[in-house]
């Protein structure tokens, strides 16, 4: 009953300029969503939660604008007689009534649809590859998303000015596809937040972490839930082990696990081995990785501080979602915390279909997924779609083609790799500078 009143009622909806992205997020995928969560629409309203789950992801496609403007941009809503504008306030009270966990298990359910879409494509010497590393969302200084999420504090006893949300995320090096991630109040450690991605993560891959995930938790959860899982990570500069075989440069250790982590996690042995290669980096620093690929000839150190290198991927992910798709925003839009969380999901939907369209493109064109620029996508996706919106359905074939040969037209040149080491630059100053009036003549 309740599915064929969906079906009835996407039927009509006027989604013509999010056919591009819809050809990848099927409506199916929505409706088991709304029906799982128990937010579908039933009575006939001017915005129904399918069509509310395409504002959310629009909302984070255009950053810049409005919810009403986002809503008649793309003309999202249903029409109606009098044909009226759908108030600010109808949309709030559209988005509370749709909530987070339906956006939540549509971001779960086309994250690992998308992600193993082209994984065999781009794997490295048979392993998928994936680099996990944190992140923060900065969210409206409200009273209720300060008591949920809290705040970064300083050592002079003072607070950050917003609130915030820390994440940690598991991202496709190769495609920068993000396939899962947890987040919440940013008092709690990112090894907390790591600990539930690890058990998640596919078989058969090399995940790349970040030195302030080494734990033996962590590494041991992921290499002993699965199969083929693997880790690599460079070791901290106070990490001992003691050297069972093979050279200074590329050799076997033996580490011993500390009781603190034994008595978190009896499971864990008291003793774990791993292979230590000193690699040097382009700008000449030396550092040690650590890594459970214990074949020397198949998985040599130059490969692997290649493939450490590569890490940065998931670093340029968070540039791409956090400055160019939200347009450098001061803080997402919600004050409430459900609404942030609804947000946040709805904005790594957005991603991963932009990125998704990027990587389509890219085979056609036969280079690297990330050899095209994301903001020169993001660019012609958004005009894209807002032409569509009122195009004539019989002219949508020949438009998503051309749309595809376009994006093909963001290839970039490829990146280098870090020639210089990181400066600290000079903090602005407090206080805007004020100019004599003779000064600006």
């Amino acid at each position: 009953m309740l599915s064929s009143q969906l079906h009835a009622t996407t039927q009509i909806i006027p989604v013509a300029g999010l056919n591009r992205l819809a050809e990848h997020l099927p409506a199916a995928w929505i409706e088991q969503a709304l029906d799982l969560t128990g937010t579908a629409s039933v009575r006939r309203r001017r915005l129904p939660a399918e069509q509310v789950v395409w504002l959310v992801i629009a909302l984070a496609l255009y950053r810049g604008q409005s919810m009403p403007e986002v809503l008649a941009t793309l003309d999202l809503a249903l029409p109606q007689a009098a044909d009226r504008p759908v108030s600010k306030s109808a949309v709030t009270q559209a988005r509370q009534r749709l909530g987070a966990p339906a956006m939540q298990w549509l971001f779960a359910r086309s994250a690992r649809a998308w992600c193993d879409q082209d994984a065999r494509r781009h794997a490295w010497k048979g392993l998928s590859l994936w680099a996990v590393d944190g992140t923060t969302f900065r969210a409206p200084d409200s009273t209720e998303n300060r008591a949920h999420f809290g705040a970064q504090g300083y050592a002079s006893g003072k607070v950050a000015s917003y609130p915030q949300v820390r994440a940690v995320s598991v991202t496709a090096i190769p495609t920068h596809l993000v396939s899962d991630i947890a987040f919440g109040p940013y008092g709690q450690n990112e090894m907390l937040y790591a600990k539930t991605l690890i058990e998640r993560i596919a078989d058969h891959s090399l995940t790349v972490f970040d030195r302030g995930f080494l734990s033996a938790e962590i590494l041991l959860g992921l290499t002993m839930g699965g199969q083929g899982r693997h880790y690599l990570i460079p070791a901290k500069s106070n990490t001992k082990w003691e050297k069972l075989s093979g050279s200074a440069d590329d050799c076997l250790v033996r580490m011993r696990v500390s009781p603190q982590a034994r008595a978190k996690a009896p499971q864990l042995p008291e003793y774990w081995t791993a292979r230590a290669v000193r690699v040097v980096s382009t700008s000449g620093k030396e550092r040690v990785l650590l890594t459970s690929l214990l074949d020397r000839r198949r998985f040599p150190a130059k490969a692997l501080a290649e493939c450490y290198r590569r890490r940065w991927e998931i670093e340029t992910s968070y540039r791409e979602l956090k400055h160019s798709m939200l347009g450098e925003a001061l803080t997402l839009r919600s004050a409430q915390p459900a609404g942030i969380e609804q947000e946040i999901w709805g904005a790594l939907i957005a991603y991963n279909l932009v990125r998704l369209e990027m990587a389509k493109a890219a085979i056609e064109a036969r280079v690297e997924p990330t050899d095209l620029s994301f903001l020169r996508a993001l660019h012609i996706l958004q005009h894209e779609m807002i032409w569509a919106a009122g195009m004539a359905p019989g002219k949508l074939p020949a438009h998503l083609n051309r749309l595809r040969k376009r994006l093909q037209f963001a290839i970039v040149e490829k990146r280098r790799g870090r020639q210089s080491p990181r400066q600290v630059k000079a903090l602005p100053k407090r206080y805007t500078v004020r100019y004599l009036k003779k000064d600006l003549n």
